[in-house]
């Protein structure tokens, strides 16, 4: 089970808003994802995903996720991302899950089960089949998560746990990783290890994603 944060996606050229300040590309975060910011601007929102999304569009998967989709062919492997980039998917990986949603899809704001896929921008006035404002599908800070419990369910099952690119800062997702079972060996992957000491079973590879997935795979396909 791997559980990816944003800077798995860094090395493709997406920038966080953990690495500046509490600003995600200029921008405060309560100005751009929360419900209260799209009541209160919706426009702004949505520009501010349009450009997000034609972001993602010209990036692509680096070696750390192309890295992490070869495993497939050793080992069952899934994917929770709190990534809202298809990196993942263009880089071959076949079984993700998105916990905070994703750029290349929108919904109504009334109905959150029905969702189209978008590759241009969404406009003010564009409308969903109940009529309502399109918005971006993504998870907003003070809204629920619904893939959460999913996404417990599978940590509980996991083997083997590789947390990549992520400073567990946001919550739900920072929690997951109790949801491990104790004995099972975690990977931990980042260029800034965000844990002060070593606890039972953690193993740490301090370096950034795509140098710390190919150690990652070196180590778990020396294993008997």
């Amino acid at each position: 089970m791997v559980l990816t944060g944003a800077g798995i996606s860094a090395e493709s050229g997406l920038k966080t808003f953990r690495d500046s300040d509490g600003l995600w590309m200029g921008y405060n975060v309560e100005d751009v994802a929360t419900p209260r910011a799209f009541k209160k601007d919706p426009k702004l929102v949505l520009n501010f995903y349009n450009m997000r999304r034609k972001d993602v569009a010209g990036a692509s998967p680096n070696a750390a996720h192309i890295g992490l989709a070869e495993l497939e062919k050793n080992f069952d492997v899934t994917i929770v991302t709190q990534n809202i980039d298809d990196l993942h998917e263009r880089g071959g990986s076949t079984n993700v899950i998105h916990l905070h949603g994703e750029i290349f899809k929108m919904r109504g704001e009334r109905d959150e089960n029905k969702i189209y896929e978008i590759r241009d921008d969404i406009n003010l006035g564009d409308r969903a089949e109940d009529g309502s404002q399109l918005r971006p599908h993504i998870v907003w800070f003070e809204e629920p998560v619904p893939k959460i419990t999913e996404a417990m369910k599978i940590m509980q099952q996991a083997d083997i746990f590789v947390l990549v690119g992520s400073s567990l800062q946001v919550y739900p997702a920072a929690g997951l990783v109790d949801y491990v079972p104790h004995h099972v060996t975690k990977y931990i992957i980042d260029k800034k290890i965000p844990y002060a000491s070593a606890p039972t079973n953690f193993f740490f590879i301090e370096k950034p994603a795509t140098e710390g997935v190919e150690e990652l795979k070196k180590l778990l396909l020396a294993k008997p």
